[in-house]
């Protein structure tokens, strides 16, 4: 190796990182999906007078089938082939977005979503997985920090980005650029994607077969998890859907029975169990699990305060978020270079950090006039947002760490299932909340303007406390992570 040329090596070095660009492109292009959408459901009730259930399920079926897909596209890619599962889902995600942009009614459209979020969900375990792959050491916490601060500006960009497309295309027709993006950018990803992706070198399972048994029952305790969870909208929801926990409990047992004896047969199963005795691993699960049943109910809770209580149009009420963006990118990229020195403290500060700023905002939005409120809330959210940045790349490479590359893409799948199950409870709660609160105080109160801003105080408050305990739990986790790892540090270095 010493005799190696330089310049191969900066040329391999030049091309993991343009492969690892593709891979940040998409998963944002991805994520943007998850919340840019949610501000067209007005338009999208205008054009194709939809009803409030089929708008719910336009937004649940996306999280859902993205759920759905993303442990066995994982496991397909660990078999198989990254690159090619990559490209599959990177093509379907385009197409189905097509589908979706000229949706004629709302049934082809909420089809077409579903389709659109099963394409999703193929892709995003293939971008952990081809990062594990192409590098190693500190070089692949700085690849996860700029993944990091790439979702991170995805996510809280979307509204911003959405309002402006409706604002381009109108309030009737508006929604239909929000798909119609997706699809030159897609191709042009997809362009890149067949140039630039390695085409083998990844590491290979020892066991070639597929669980087939194995992924249809953890699919079915995904799908009872997360139905009663998506279909709540806090509108008069039947208490009969949480009947599907009971399915869950009977699919996951089938699951885990079956598992083990798949594996005491010699074979190898959908989930190895003994990544779950990696305390990194399990306990950097559940701090994600936490924090984005937290995260994404706060950012729908912001909306839903700026547009119905204030009455700002999407477009503006969307760039009270760029702060977050900003500061979550910045956060994101220094936390990238020091995790290795840092480690789990890092996740901590970051934690304490979004704490307080979304204390902030919730005292923002109920303490300041009305047309200070917006730039308040702005101003907490720099906070928050570079405690963000501080949490998730971090999180992700120290969850990953002892991860075998063999194994990486079903580990990072299990990671994206934590947060999208969390965002679908965190949601549901959330937003059951925030209505209920809203709909009692118009029950009974008196119909003036104050009175109505009152009940949005009201709800955004009680909302926003129910998100902030959470993340208070999500840095309760790190502590204790910390003060594990600290003490068996020291006992390490006693023996020594």
């Amino acid at each position: 190796m010493s005799s190696a040329d330089p310049t191969d090596a900066r040329l391999d070095d030049r091309t993991r990182w343009r492969a690892f660009a593709v891979c940040v492109a998409v998963a944002a292009l991805t994520i943007l999906d998850l919340s840019k959408v949610n501000v067209g459901l007005p338009s999208i009730e205008q054009s194709l007078h939809a009803t409030s259930s089929s708008l719910q399920l336009i937004v649940a079926g996306y999280a859902l089938a993205f759920g759905l897909a993303l442990v066995p596209a994982g496991r397909l890619g660990d078999l198989k082939s990254r690159r090619a599962l990559f490209i599959v889902g990177l093509v379907a995600f385009t197409v189905s977005s097509l589908l979706c942009a000229v949706a004629p009614t709302i049934e082809v459209l909420m089809v077409t979503r579903i389709l659109q979020g099963f394409a999703a969900g193929t892709q995003m375990p293939q971008v952990i997985g081809l990062v594990q792959q192409l590098f190693r050491g500190p070089e692949r916490g700085r690849a996860f920090g700029l993944f990091g601060a790439m979702i991170g500006i995805s996510t809280a960009l979307g509204p911003t980005i959405g309002g402006g497309l409706i604002a381009i295309g109108g309030e009737e027709n508006g929604w239909r650029l929000l798909f119609w993006m997706n699809v030159p950018l897609g191709l042009v990803a997809l362009f890149f994607a067949v140039k630039l992706l390695p085409k083998g070198a990844q590491g290979q399972a020892k066991d070639r077969e597929l669980d087939i048994v194995g992924i249809l029952l953890l699919g079915a305790a995904i799908i009872t998890l997360m139905l009663p969870f998506v279909l709540t909208t806090g509108a008069g929801d039947s208490g009969a859907r949480w009947l599907w926990l009971v399915g869950f409990v009977v699919f996951l047992g089938l699951f885990v029975l079956w598992e083990v004896r798949y594996k005491r047969q010699g074979k190898s199963p959908v989930v190895h169990f003994e990544l779950f005795r990696l305390s990194s691993y399990r306990n950097g699960l559940s701090i994600v699990a936490v924090y984005f049943a937290a995260i994404p109910a706060s950012f729908l809770m912001v909306t839903l305060f700026l547009q119905e209580g204030l009455g700002l149009s999407p477009l503006f009420a969307g760039m009270v978020s760029i702060p977050f963006a900003a500061t979550s990118a910045v956060g994101s990229y220094i936390g990238g270079r020091i995790v290795d020195r840092v480690g789990r403290a890092l996740v901590v500060f970051g934690l304490f950090m979004v704490v307080v700023g979304f204390v902030l905002l919730m005292l923002a939005a109920v303490l300041t006039p009305p047309e200070v409120t917006p730039w308040a809330m702005a101003g907490a959210f720099l906070v928050g947002g570079l405690g963000g940045g501080f949490v998730v790349s971090p999180n992700q490479t120290l969850t990953l760490a002892e991860i075998p590359v063999e194994q990486s893409g079903v580990a990072g799948s299990m990671q994206q299932l934590g947060q999208r199950v969390g965002t679908a409870i965190g949601t549901a709660v959330a937003t059951s909340i925030f209505y209920g609160i809203v709909r009692g105080s118009a029950a009974g109160g008196d119909g003036s303007g104050g009175s109505r801003l009152d009940a949005y105080h009201d709800a955004f408050r009680s909302g926003t406390t129910f998100t902030v305990s959470l993340m208070a739990l999500a840095l309760v986790l790190a502590v204790g992570d910390l003060v594990v790892r600290r003490r068996a540090a020291r006992r390490e270095a006693a023996a020594a």
